[in-house]
Formats: C-alpha cells, sequence, structure tokens
C-alpha cells in the first residue's frame, strides 16, 4: 500500500493507568543514561564525599578512637554528626548534582525537539503535562542518588550510633536534608528542562545550567556593591536555597532575607521556568 493511502487510525491496543504510562520515559531514559561512561564516572565521584562523611561520623561516635588525639571540641562536635555537618555535606553533593544536571538534562528534550519527535509522544496517550512530568522524574530520579539518598543514609548511620533519644531530639535535620535536597533538585532539574527546551543543541543548554547561577551569583553580588544590602543574595537562588537549609537544619542564618522571602522569589522561579518548558513542548510549530 502507497504511503499517502495510509490515513490515521486509533491506537487499539491495552491502556494502562495514567501512572504506569508516566514511568515509561524514565525506565527507557535512566538505561539510557547509566550506559555512557561519563555519567556513570561521574555519579562515582560523587560519592567519595558521602564515604568521607561516613568515615567522620564513625570515628566521630566512637570515644575509644578519639582518646589522645588533640582534636578541638568544636570539630568533635562536627564529626560526630551536628547540623552544621549535614549542612556541609549537603552543599558539596548539591554542586555534584549541579554538574550532572547540566551533563544530563539537555539530553532529555533538546533531542526531541531537533528531531521533531513530539508529534510521535503526543499520538500516544499523554499529555505534555505528563511529557514533562516523565521528564522531570528522569533527572529528579538521577539527582536524588548523589543527594538525599546518601544523605539519609548517613543519618540513619548517626542515629544507629547515638541512640533513640538523638534521634527523637533531632529527628528534623533529617527531615530538612530531604526536604532542602527536594527543593534543590526541583531548581536544578526545571532549570536544565527549561535550557535543554530552548536551546535544542546540547552542549549550549549545558552551558545554560551554568550560567543560570553564575550569572544570577555576579547580579546579585553586584547589587549588594551598588546598594549596599544584603538583601541583594535574593537574586541569587543557589543563596536562597542555602538559607533555606539554615532554617531547616536549625542553623544561625547569615545576615540577609528571611526564610518567606527565598521561598518566593524561588517559587517565582520555578514557575516562570515551568512557564517556558510549556510554551516550548509543542507538537506543531507555527512560524509566522
Amino acid at each position: 500500500m502507497a504511503v499517502y493511502k495510509r490515513g490515521y487510525s486509533r491506537y487499539r491496543g491495552p491502556v494502562r493507568g495514567r501512572w504506569a504510562r508516566m514511568t515509561v520515559l524514565p525506565r527507557f531514559a535512566w538505561r539510557r543514561l547509566f550506559q555512557q561512561r561519563l555519567v556513570v564516572l561521574l555519579v562515582a565521584i560523587s560519592m567519595i564525599w558521602p564515604l568521607v562523611c561516613a568515615f567522620m561520623l564513625y570515628i566521630g561516635n566512637n570515644v575509644e578512637l578519639l582518646t589522645g588525639m588533640r582534636i578541638e571540641p568544636e570539630f568533635i562536635g562536627f564529626i560526630r554528626g551536628n547540623g552544621q555537618f549535614f549542612l556541609v555535606f549537603m552543599s558539596v553533593q548539591a554542586v555534584f548534582a549541579l554538574f550532572l544536571a547540566a551533563l544530563t538534562g539537555p539530553g532529555c528534550i533538546a533531542p526531541d525537539l531537533a528531531n521533531n519527535a513530539l508529534p510521535l509522544y503526543f499520538s500516544r496517550p499523554i499529555t505534555r503535562t505528563e511529557y514533562a512530568l516523565s521528564r522531570l522524574a528522569t533527572l529528579s530520579g538521577l539527582l536524588s542518588v548523589v543527594s538525599w539518598v546518601p544523605g539519609l543514609i548517613l543519618f540513619a548511620m548517626r542515629s544507629s550510633m547515638a541512640g533513640s533519644p538523638w534521634l527523637r531530639e533531632n529527628w528534623r535535620i533529617g527531615a530538612g536534608l530531604f526536604a532542602g535536597f527536594l527543593l534543590w533538585i526541583l531548581l536544578v532539574s526545571l532549570v536544565a528542562l527549561a535550557g535543554s527546551a530552548y536551546v535544542r543543541m546540547k552542549v549550549v543548554a549545558g552551558g545554560l545550567v551554568f550560567a543560570f547561577f553564575f550569572v544570577l551569583s555576579g547580579a546579585s553580588g553586584i547589587i549588594k556593591l551598588v546598594f549596599r544590602s544584603d538583601w541583594g543574595n535574593i537574586v541569587n537562588p543557589a543563596w536562597a536555597t542555602r538559607r533555606i537549609w539554615y532554617a531547616m537544619l536549625e542553623i544561625e542564618p547569615p545576615a540577609g532575607p528571611g526564610v518567606l522571602a527565598c521561598l518566593c522569589i524561588l517559587a517565582a522561579t520555578m514557575i516562570l521556568l515551568a512557564l517556558v518548558l510549556k510554551r516550548r513542548l509543542r507538537p506543531v510549530e507555527v512560524i509566522r
């Protein structure tokens, strides 16, 4: 039969639930990502710092190993796993998550736009929202491997060595670690996906991820110097996220905007990124 005689016919196969359909794209995307040596290498390197933190926790919570060592009391309290310890851990792993998002995020949407594959996706029982959530789940799942998953393992390790009394008094650290990483993963993932959707070249899209944070960080520094106010930090999403971490981990925060202001600016940033993503995810592009 000639190609022009083939008409459109509806899909007549088995229809699965909406949530089951959304897991198809992440499942195949994770398989493809972990076949890339650079991704595997970066994930392996990002596991070094959690191992170092686990070693410090083990040393700090075994008194016999500290006997005879001339260590400052503040450092002993740090390696035993207080809020400052987990803040440093989160700061280091957040950098690895940023590099991993810049490496893998552009490959989530840019190839589909460059090869005009969106009509093939949307001709199936999947909406634009479900497609975006599937790509977001792909990137978020990968970043979770280097962020809150090892973080909760360290928190569980600290709780097991300190006992249930410490867990009852410091459970907010574990909750703050989990919620803080989720906030950072959502922000970084939206930046990577919006850049991937806006620029069809993966290399340029990866550069946009770094440019988003570095440019805004530089802009906040200029605002602080010109107006001589710590409120210039509100323009820096990385600083705003870290300020929220201070509150979650119950640590004395630095001078500058409060938690509510940081939450508002991050929410506005994420909404703008979501609107950019929604505008670019069109099965048909009309050029006027």
